[in-house]
């Protein structure tokens, strides 16, 4: 692990940048004391699941052809008054 003051760090910052890619830690020293450190990100991502999955669940019925379906599709209520058009 390399210690750098804040001047370097800002004058080197791309350099350090590819370091840290690279798997090398940086400390960054401010009048000689760390205030921060530069790692690497981890390389792995976490697995994602689609939260919507495990809520949504499909009737065995979802496409079975009702008499009520047909007579919504085509406005063929028997108990509703038709309207004037």
């Amino acid at each position: 692990m390399e210690t750098i003051n804040v001047f370097e760090a800002k004058a080197q910052f791309s350099k350090l940048i590819a370091r840290a890619e690279g798997g090398e830690e940086i400390v960054i020293l401010r009048h000689g004391r760390p205030v921060a450190r530069l790692v690497p990100m981890p390389t792995t991502r976490p697995d994602r699941a689609p939260g919507w999955v495990a809520e949504f669940d499909v009737p065995d019925d979802f496409d079975d052809w009702t008499q009520a379906d047909e007579a919504d599709w085509f406005d063929d209520r028997p108990d509703q008054p038709a309207t004037a058009s």
